[in-house]
């Protein structure tokens, strides 16, 4: 014990406390001290190793010559010498020469740099911090039976030394892992999202390529083709009663590709915006099911709608289409509400209808939940659809771009 602070060995304690303030690292804080460290335990090695906090790792920090103990990113605490002393087992470890120390050696023990480096007398104390093992403290000659239960005292008031800076030099690491990870994740996010807009744009626009040449082609084709067999039936010696039934199947083709061609051109959405687009589907798709379906549309978004990028919009036109036809075809509602708001710097929209509903965890034929929720990946939204009270919900919701 120190008895006075007029201690030699005391002085080397205030030296080291002294050199370890403001260094921001394991490694500057280890050779900011080990000369003087050396001055009270002599050594040809030193290290200290530090276990990652909540994991069964550590990492090691060396002094004197570097080993593969510091080169080993991912080291595991099962396969360190000093096991017994990192799993709080037992605070010291002292031995005479570790080459062939049993307590050193055992099955799946790295003791590769011991053995390379001869590293003979070793002392180890733990570093502790409010009860809990930190890491270790290690000092190694190349003669044997050089330490003694004094040098192990001395490591003991070493190690409890520089344990707290230690600690938070960990808990800044740690800090700083953690913000590296969350910014790069940002970053990946943000990436995704713009890669993502970029792909719907061009999906979109392969779509619409695709409607107008349907519309330019095929069915100018399908058209020629039906007056082609009209006229066949005005002729005489053919049986009109046979023709009839294959023009009729043609008519309806015909319709369903009008149809198909325009839900691939959305030209209201270009023309007058995602609420014009929204309230002539919910009119033209209600009207043209010939059923007796209410229907409304509340646009709350105080204009918001009018930030959202031109890719997102399309988005999320395409979902609103599919969830109305989806109501309109399936759910037997006697009414359909679609709202646009926003609520915390996101815009959402709501369709509500209070049909029959279904379970929206089973893909049914023809829902297109799965369209819709790889439409809303795709611009970075959240998309849920569920049953509130009697009512079917599909919701998307956003982020909006700051204006300027």
């Amino acid at each position: 014990m120190l008895d006075s602070s007029t201690s030699p060995l005391f002085q080397q304690y205030l030296t080291i406390a002294w050199h370890l303030a403001g260094k921001l690292d394991f490694h500057s804080a280890i050779r900011a001290v080990a000369e003087h460290i050396a001055l009270i335990v002599p050594h040809d090695h030193m290290d200290v190793c530090i276990i990652m906090p909540g994991s069964r790792f550590h990492m090691a920090y060396e002094s004197g010559f570097e080993t593969q103990w510091s080169k080993r990113t991912e080291a595991r605490i099962e396969e360190s010498p000093l096991k017994r002393l990192l799993t709080g087992e037992v605070d010291t470890m002292l031995t005479d020469d570790a080459m062939v120390d049993p307590a050193f050696h055992f099955e799946g023990s790295f003791v590769q740099p011991i053995m390379e480096y001869k590293l003979k007398s070793r002392v180890h104390v733990a570093l502790k911090v409010r009860g809990e093992t930190i890491g270790a403290l290690s000092f190694s000659d190349l003669k044997p039976n050089v330490y003694t239960v004094v040098d192990v005292e001395r490591a003991r008031w070493i190690a409890d030394l520089i344990a707290p800076y230690f600690f938070a030099l960990r808990a800044s690491d740690e800090a700083r892992r953690a913000a590296i990870a969350e910014a790069e994740t940002r970053v990946r996010a943000e990436g995704l999202r713009i890669g993502a807009l970029k792909l719907t744009q061009a999906l979109e626009a392969e779509r619409q390529r695709i409607g107008m040449d349907l519309h330019d082609q095929t069915l100018a084709d399908m058209t020629r083709f039906a007056r082609r067999l009209e006229r066949l039936s005005q002729m005489k010696n053919v049986p009109g009663e046979m023709l009839a039934p294959l023009f009729q199947s043609l008519q309806q083709s015909m319709r369903d590709l009008r149809q198909i061609i325009e839900q691939a051109r959305p030209s209201v959405l270009a023309l007058f915006g995602l609420v014009e687009a929204i309230d002539n589907h919910l009119d033209r798709s209600v009207h043209d099911s010939g059923l007796s379906i209410g229907w409304t549309l509340r646009d709350e978004s105080d204009g918001m709608v009018e930030r959202l990028p031109k890719p997102v919009l399309t988005a999320l036109f395409r979902i609103t289409q599919e969830a109305i036809n989806n109501a309109v075809r399936h759910s037997q509602a006697d009414h359909i509400g679609v709202r646009l708001g926003h609520a915390g710097g996101r815009f959402l929209i709501e369709i509500r209808d209070d049909g029959v509903g279904f379970d929206p965890d089973v893909e049914t034929t023809g829902s297109g939940i799965g369209n819709m929720k790889t439409r809303a990946r795709l611009i970075g939204a959240q998309f849920t659809c569920r049953r509130e009270m009697a009512e079917t919900v599909v919701k998307v919701t956003l982020p909006v771009p700051k204006e300027g």
